[in-house]
């Protein structure tokens, strides 16, 4: 998927490497050599001195960004990125009145992800029939997914959520999902999960909330209908609620609890690292334009408006003010059959924090989300 346009692609990467080069050796090479009046001269070796500075900064943000992938391409990097091909109302159910199993099959053709190791991460671009979305999916299928013993066995699938900015690689690359998980899937300690990842940076460099907003975004259709969708056409996955779950960490974390609250008939459970209740907590979500919105889409608020409380167990995990809080706020709040654990962490806000944590993450959900 990295092309050479790709930011995350090796010829971008080497071309930041030359330039950075070019703009050291530069000034080294010709600094004596600079001819003109002085303030020419001296203008000049500044100039050089800035460009120097500049292609440094760009190489390590160019660097950083291919390991953690927080933008995989220029639109989302500047903004301009926009995978909502439309938004209509589709109801407090976001199916638009329509019914999932009378929706025509999915059939996807997918491609291997070179730069994640393993083999078993491949990529496919799903048009999101209820949606109105078209972006890139990842899934990842566990090793026993290809064993003869399996072969008539359906899997248990979870849906990975990245912070913002984050790409549907942010899991892979950034906190090395399949590195942890899966030799634990081998030998029996943790459950043998397909692995989703979509995309979620649907309108640019603004955070959608996972909310359905008519006339902007249907991001949670997207995740909880269309992606959850393709997965059960194209693999042997089941789409019984208990079969499934959702975690995300930082924004991708108030997104995963979200969907388990709004969906119990689709989600079994949720894990919620550094999340938060109140979706105004992130700088670019588009629920904190609009104060109804904001205090509507807030978790606690859904949590106690809810019809009735959602059969669905979270973990919620985080510092003292980095989700702890909020997590208890919501176990406060909520009534049987909801369950809710709250454990409190170190590390703060990080990707090694979140990563440390991934073991006993996944243990937790293989004791909640069920083989079919």
């Amino acid at each position: 998927m990295a092309g050479v346009t790709s930011l995350t692609g090796t010829p971008v990467f080497v071309a930041a490497i030359a330039l950075t080069a070019i703009a050291v050796f530069l000034p080294l090479a010709v600094w004596s050599k600079v001819r003109g009046p002085a303030a020419v001269r001296a203008l000049t070796r500044v100039l050089m001195m800035v460009f120097a500075q500049a292609t440094a900064i760009a190489l390590v943000f160019i660097g950083v960004n291919r390991e953690q992938n927080f933008y995989t391409t220029w639109g989302d990097l500047v903004g301009t990125g926009d995978y909502v091909q439309a938004a209509e109302d589709l109801g407090p159910d976001g199916l638009g009145g329509k019914k999932v199993d009378e929706v025509p099959k999915v059939r996807q053709k997918f491609s291997p992800v070179e730069d994640i190791p393993g083999g078993r991460v491949q990529a496919t671009e799903l048009d999101g029939q209820i949606s109105g979305v078209k972006g890139d999916v990842l899934v990842y299928l566990p090793p026993q997914y290809d064993d003869p013993a399996y072969k008539d066995r359906r899997f248990p699938v979870v849906e990975l959520i990245p912070g913002m900015p984050g790409s549907g690689k942010s899991w892979f690359k950034g906190l090395k999902v399949v590195e942890k998980l899966e030799p634990l899937m081998k030998n029996g300690q943790v459950q043998p999960f397909i692995l989703v990842s979509a995309r979620t940076m649907l309108l640019g460099d603004t955070e959608t909330g996972c909310a359905n907003i008519p006339g902007r975004v249907n991001a949670d259709s997207w995740l909880s209908v269309d992606v959850r969708k393709m997965v059960t056409d194209n693999f042997r996955a089941s789409d019984d609620p208990r079969s499934w779950g959702v975690a995300g960490y930082s924004a991708g974390a108030y997104c995963a609890t979200k969907l388990a609250i709004s969906h119990p008939d689709r989600y079994a459970a949720a894990v919620s690292m550094s999340g938060y209740n109140d979706p105004g907590m992130e700088p670019a979500s588009l629920l904190r334009e609009d104060p109804v919105l904001r205090q509507q889409h807030n978790l606690h608020t859904m949590l106690k408006a809810a019809p009735a409380p959602p059969a669905v167990s979270l973990l919620i995990t985080g510092g003292q003010n980095d989700g702890y809080q909020a997590g208890i706020a919501l176990q406060q709040a909520a009534q049987h059959p909801t369950r809710i654990e709250v454990q409190k962490t170190t590390g703060g806000h990080t990707i090694d924090a979140w990563v440390r944590q991934l073991p006993e993450v996944f243990a937790w959900l293989g004791t909640q989300v069920k083989a079919p």
